[in-house]
């Protein structure tokens, strides 16, 4: 990601050179994100301050207010108390699309310029929105599932929560398993929760004596899936799958863990990303509406080193 930023800056998307000129033009970002309830929240937590402390010093007239919620009603309540401070731009990963949506509706209704992150929106009201590639998560997880158990085999679905990108994520691997002879036993939310993760493993593991492979989408999830799997002494189960680029899960597929054979990208720092592009927009006056997808690379033996940073959080 970081390597992506840097070879916009040297094309001149980002002109350092003439940031003096914008001192004079003070504009304000807020950047309101859910607070680090798990590990990829964490590490949307770690680059959103980075990022923030980056763009005040590359922009000398902006300032960079990042606000972190523990729910949505009060994420809800800080984009309220965000709009009192006059924002100029607002970069906001909703905790959930339903609950949220109208909230942002309202300070769009100001004149604020929305970028939203992750997290779809029900209605797509916002002027740039910067995400992984949901669907691309689910049919290249499905690809490699058929190709690991040879088009044939029984595994359980652990969703994520209820809201737009699960749907996405799911839909598409569902469609992806199509033609094949895997067969979905068992599918239940596990709230992107290590711990809910666990106990909806463990139930997977109760009801159902035989069970090829788990997809978990998540890679928090996954470690709680591996718990549950490694106290019930299962050894049936092939493979677990999970997603996001977990420094501990992209260590083990690069030690060729066979447990975790492979991961899909979906990085939490496509906040900094957001963070640039609306930056951008703002002082450079660059043309940035629209839709910014990030690839869903899968991580395998060959290429993990590529993407391990034993110094993240995430």
């Amino acid at each position: 990601m970081r390597k992506l930023l840097t070879g916009l800056m040297a094309a001149g998307l980002f002109t350092i050179a003439g940031a003096a000129a914008f001192a004079a033009d003070t504009k304000t970002i807020a950047v309101s994100i859910p607070a680090a309830d798990h590990g990829w929240t964490g590490g949307v937590v770690y680059h959103a301050q980075q990022e923030a402390k980056a763009l005040e010093a590359r922009y000398p007239g902006l300032k960079v207010i990042v606000k972190t919620s523990p729910d949505g009603a009060s994420q809800a309540n800080a984009l309220e108390d965000l709009t009192t401070q006059g924002i100029n731009a607002l970069v906001v990963l909703p905790h959930n699309s339903d609950e949220l949506t109208d909230p942002i509706r309202q300070v769009k209704g100001k004149g604020v310029f929305i970028t939203v992150v992750d997290r779809a929106l029900r209605d797509p009201i916002q002027d740039l929105y910067v995400a992984g590639n949901n669907p691309g998560l689910g049919t290249v997880s499905a690809a490699f599932v058929k190709e690991k158990l040879g088009g044939k085999g029984d595994i359980v679905v652990i969703r994520g929560l209820p809201i737009v990108i699960d749907e996405q994520r799911v839909s598409a691997f569902n469609e992806g398993l199509k033609g094949s002879e895997v067969k979905v036993i068992d599918s239940q939310f596990g709230n992107w929760s290590r711990d809910d993760a666990f106990k909806v493993m463990q139930d997977f593991l109760t009801k159902h004596p035989k069970i090829d492979a788990v997809w978990c989408q998540d890679d928090d999830m996954a470690v709680g899936v591996l718990e549950a799997i490694k106290q019930a002494g299962r050894t049936d189960i092939k493979f677990v799958l999970g997603g996001a680029g977990m420094k501990d899960m992209v260590k083990k597929v690069m030690d060729g863990d066979a447990t975790i054979p492979a991961d899909v990208l979906y990085p939490p720092a496509m906040v900094a990303v957001a963070m640039d592009l609306t930056a951008a927009g703002l002082f450079d006056k660059l043309p940035v509406r629209g839709s910014y997808i990030l690839d869903a690379t899968l991580v395998t033996k060959d290429n993990a080193k590529e993407f391990y940073y034993p110094d993240s959080p995430f």
